[in-house]
């Protein structure tokens, strides 16, 4: 199930059901262990042969919570994880880097996802690879392998505890773009460091004077740009917001004013070049 931003009381913001999947001795509880700030405890039992952990992660700011689900790849465990695999949101293809007939094996549990789930995101996980000296599956292959089905790929070591969190969170940046629930954190992402300056920079200078910046051609047109982009066209001088397009045609509304109200008036026509009087 998932949980969109919630009471104030929930320390997440949102809950995700993931799933482990691949053959048996590939190291998917190595996976789980990993995770130090995961508890194991499930909230309602489940049969041998399924390991259960929870696991909080941050992404873009936001908290999303996580159940993993570790199905056992062994034959006698097929319905359990048809069972298990409905109301999954991400699942998690694994084989072991230095076990080639894991890695063929992934077929296989693509056609069960597929029967059983199909459309749900999915990573597909090399794990091990600290044995990456007695590796059987070059990254190249499996590579090309995931870019055919169209998934992304991680080469992971529970050991060193390298791209395991990684992983997880691309996975639930995939589900959570795919249901449009990136609408709900959007307004609160933190800006990169270019943004901020470039956003102090053009709340003070009118697009007119940023071309007399004492700064690159290049850095004074993707100002301009971001100005644009970002609707920053009203700025900030002498403590009053101005536009620059209504602040010219009151100008010239103005001195159309002025030219109506005071008709022209002739000299005098004694008036003489000599005569006239500087005060």
């Amino acid at each position: 199930m998932m949980s969109a931003l919630g009471s104030p009381v929930r320390a997440y913001d949102f809950l995700l059901k993931f799933l482990l999947v691949g053959d048996s001795d590939v190291g998917k509880g190595e996976i789980l262990a990993s995770l130090q700030d995961g508890a194991a405890e499930s909230p309602y039992g489940h049969p041998a042969g399924i390991d259960h952990k929870t696991t909080t992660i941050l992404l873009d700011g936001r908290r999303v919570k996580l159940q993993l689900w570790d199905t056992s790849g062994q034959g006698r465990f097929c319905t359990i994880f048809r069972s298990y695999s409905r109301g999954a949101q991400g699942v998690i293809l694994v084989y072991d880097i230095a076990n080639r007939w894991s890695f063929d094996g992934i077929n296989r549990w693509i056609k069960e996802i597929d029967e059983h789930a199909p459309g749900v995101p999915k990573i597909l996980v090399g794990n091990r690879l600290h044995l990456a000296f007695k590796r059987q599956v070059p990254t190249e292959q499996a590579q090309a392998y995931a870019e055919r089905l169209g998934v992304t790929f991680f080469e992971v070591s529970p050991l060193c505890n390298f791209n395991i969190t990684e992983s997880f969170t691309e996975l639930a940046r995939i589900v959570l773009l795919r249901h449009g629930m990136d609408r709900l954190w959007r307004p609160s992402k933190v800006l990169s460091l270019q943004d901020l300056c470039c956003r102090a920079v053009v709340s003070c200078t009118p697009v007119h004077l940023v071309d007399k910046l004492p700064l690159p051609a290049a850095l004074r047109s993707h100002l301009k740009s971001f100005s644009l982009a970002s609707g920053l066209n009203t700025r900030m001088m002498h403590g009053r917001s101005y536009s620059l397009t209504a602040s010219s045609s009151h100008k010239r509304s103005s001195f159309c004013k002025a030219r109506a109200s005071r008709p022209p008036q002739s000299p005098p026509r004694n008036c003489t070049r000599n005569s006239c009087k500087i005060s």
